[in-house]
């Protein structure tokens, strides 16, 4: 069987580029368009995949020589490589090959190496701008297996608001803040992100994930256990690009406010505003306690309902016009 390279969206500063995927055996392709329990058969079969480990594949970026490295053991690489000349901003291009039975197979990446700029923005997924039901693990599981892509939803007034931080504080339309989509999904669910996304107009962003799964039973445990490697990507990202400030978004279902204050009391003067997304009907006290914290680092914060009160803070402390 014909070996599948995924890319995954990469991200470059003034010395370093960063790009990765996997390479995996899969039966079954994701097909968004289908229904009801046809819909549930390929949504599991993203978990159903073999992936080879201690694969060759090679990397190439421009004009910079090939370079070569191997998969780990969960067919996952990674290419960490130092760049040689001061490059361009914006979004690129990069591939990588690999070599099966004398035949070579490519795929296209891309990466973003942000304009010269003062903003950047992490944000969850779930329940912060895609509507899951997180704290309903049955009916989480339900719209996964039985709502396609064309049947998910956004929350209201999500789209403009995620919008106006990707341009705020450009001129030029083409230019692009730096936009992270972090979260506790693993990657057998990237393809279903990047085509949601699209599909809403929301910006164009790193897409950083779980481990990848492998088995029908990692399915039902998918999104759930331990968040620490959000808070490990989230530091990651912000030290990459000390530089910039950040604006964080994330909802209340989860660990989103616990995670966005340890990332606060680490960078002090690097993230000016934390947004939390209310998902019960009601404001949860301990989150109320942790928002006020975090003001007390001179942090600007939001614990909303409606994107729209989101939008109108985001305005009143001059983040967007």
């Amino acid at each position: 069987m014909k070996p599948i390279l995924q890319l995954y969206r990469g991200y470059a500063n003034q010395q370093e580029l960063i790009v990765m995927g996997h390479v995996f055996k899969r039966t079954y392709d994701y097909d968004f368009q289908k229904k009801n329990f046809k819909n549930a058969t390929s949504v599991i079969n993203q978990f159903r995949i073999q992936t080879i480990k201690n694969y060759d594949v090679y990397l190439k970026c421009g004009n910079q020589e090939i370079i070569h490295s191997k998969t780990l053991d969960d067919g996952y690489f990674k290419f960490c490589i130092p760049l040689e000349k001061e490059s361009n901003f914006g979004w690129m291009e990069y591939e990588v090959s690999l070599k099966y039975e004398g035949e070579t197979i490519i795929s296209k990446g891309s990466f973003i190496r942000p304009h010269q700029g003062n903003l950047g923005i992490i944000s969850d997924i779930d329940d912060t701008f895609l509507i899951s039901h997180t704290r309903n693990v049955f009916k989480k599981m339900y719209i996964l297996l039985f709502k396609n892509v064309n049947d998910r939803k956004v929350f209201k007034d999500v789209v403009p608001h995620y919008q106006a931080l990707s341009s705020a504080g450009r001129n030029n339309k083409e230019e692009e803040n730096a936009f992270f989509y972090i979260s506790s999904s693993e990657w057998n669910l990237y393809g279903f992100i990047v085509k949601f996304t699209k599909m809403h107009q929301l910006p164009r962003a790193v897409i950083l994930l779980k481990d990848i799964k492998r088995g029908i039973t990692d399915f039902f445990m998918s999104g759930r256990g331990n968040h620490d490697h959000k808070f490990e990507k989230i530091k990651h990202v912000l030290e990459f690009y000390p530089n910039l400030k950040y604006v964080l978004l994330g909802d209340d279902s989860q660990h989103d406010p616990i995670l966005y204050e340890r990332i606060c009391k680490i960078f002090p003067v690097t993230v000016i505003a934390v947004y939390i997304r209310q998902t019960g009907r009601a404001q949860k006290p301990e989150v109320e306690k942790i928002m006020k914290n975090m003001e007390t680092l001179d942090v600007s914060v939001c614990y909303f309902k409606d994107s729209s009160e989101a939008i109108m803070h985001s305005k009143s402390i001059g983040i967007i016009k």
